[in-house]
């Protein structure tokens, strides 16, 4: 697939880095296109670069990987419009700044303003309950990281699903877009524990079954 990835910081870096290695065509896009950091992320991905708007022109499916604070600044006019009809993986988190509580919950979610903002568009939320430090290792303990992937749209969802179990996770459907609000304090409580307690950043959740 062409998937433009809309961020080129620590997890969006780390997610163009697995995407090109299974040979799927990323271009990043970051809020200066001359910036030191974009520049840094596509070598060491071998993604491509673009301007926001042109990546999403391109892509099948796009990542927002920015932080949320600059969801607004991201999502232009010209932007929205090329994500018209597409798949949108949100991978935000609401945090605040210092990482250690969030700014929006239990009656609205990142994902569900992402949504709104891109009312054309098919909205997944996913990818946002992995640290970027282990997009890279989607086995942690001997077990699969899982992935949940919340939306409004199933074959969409389908794709997404899809995707995270090419990449290695264990995918799951966790339901409507709504639920977004549920997945999005589950990473501030991973944040707790890998900061917070010391655990450190090489954490993250796994399903038991019986």
């Amino acid at each position: 697939m062409k998937i433009a990835v809309l961020g080129a910081g620590n997890v969006g870096s780390a997610l163009a880095a697995r995407l090109t290695e299974r040979g799927h065509h990323v271009i990043l896009a970051a809020s200066e296109p001359g910036s030191p950091r974009l520049a840094a992320a596509a070598a060491a991905s071998g993604a491509e670069t673009a301007s926001a708007a042109d990546a999403a022109t391109a892509a099948d499916h796009a990542v927002i990987a920015a932080p949320f604070a600059a969801i607004d600044a991201l999502l232009t006019d010209e932007v929205r419009d090329a994500l018209a009809g597409k798949v949108v993986i949100d991978a935000t988190n609401p945090l605040a700044a210092d990482y250690m509580s969030l700014t929006i919950g239990h009656s609205t979610s990142a994902g569900e303003q992402v949504a709104e903002r891109l009312p054309r568009s098919r909205v997944v939320k996913a990818f946002n309950t992995v640290f970027a430090a282990t997009l890279d290792k989607p086995v942690l303990g001997g077990v699969k990281q899982l992935l949940p992937v919340a939306g409004d749209d199933a074959d969409a969802k389908q794709s997404v699903i899809a995707l995270g179990d090419e990449l290695g996770f264990e995918a799951i459907d966790a339901g409507p877009l709504t639920n977004a609000r549920y997945l999005e304090p589950a990473v501030e409580f991973l944040i707790q524990l890998a900061y917070g307690q010391g655990l450190g950043a090489g954490i993250g959740l796994h399903l038991a079954r019986a």
